[in-house]
């Protein structure tokens, strides 16, 4: 059994950082990647981010691309994502989310076990 846990979320302006973290409690080794998905209320969830948690192989969506950069600690089971320069459009509340099977990348339907999620607001 797998949970997950995130933090880091908060309020900026444009062009400032912010770092968010997901804790992953239980079988972690029994994850295949982890993505992280950002939902604007009222509008559906989207991708943020994924990688693999053996090789570290990741992709983006193009929106954040260049701006946002996902990591892994597999010593300490958790999962990072550093977002830079950061614009309004990126306001929402934050999932981070683990897929136990095949991965199904930016693709929310695969992913089984699901954070709380983390806000984050970024004014202009």
């Amino acid at each position: 059994q797998v949970q997950l846990k995130e933090s880091g979320g908060g309020s900026v302006q444009a062009g400032g950082s912010l770092r968010l973290s997901c804790k992953i409690s239980g079988d972690a080794a029994s994850v295949r990647c982890m993505g992280w998905f950002r939902q604007v209320a009222g509008q559906g969830r989207e991708g943020v981010a994924f990688i693999y948690r053996d090789d570290g192989g990741r992709n983006y969506a193009d929106s954040v691309r260049g701006r946002f950069t996902i990591s892994r600690d597999n010593a300490q089971s958790t999962v990072s994502l550093q977002m830079n320069n950061l614009k309004p459009g990126d306001t929402g509340m934050y999932y981070c989310a683990a897929d136990l099977g095949r991965c199904s990348g930016l693709d929310q339907w695969g992913y089984n076990v699901w954070g709380q999620g983390t806000q984050v607001t970024v004014s202009s």
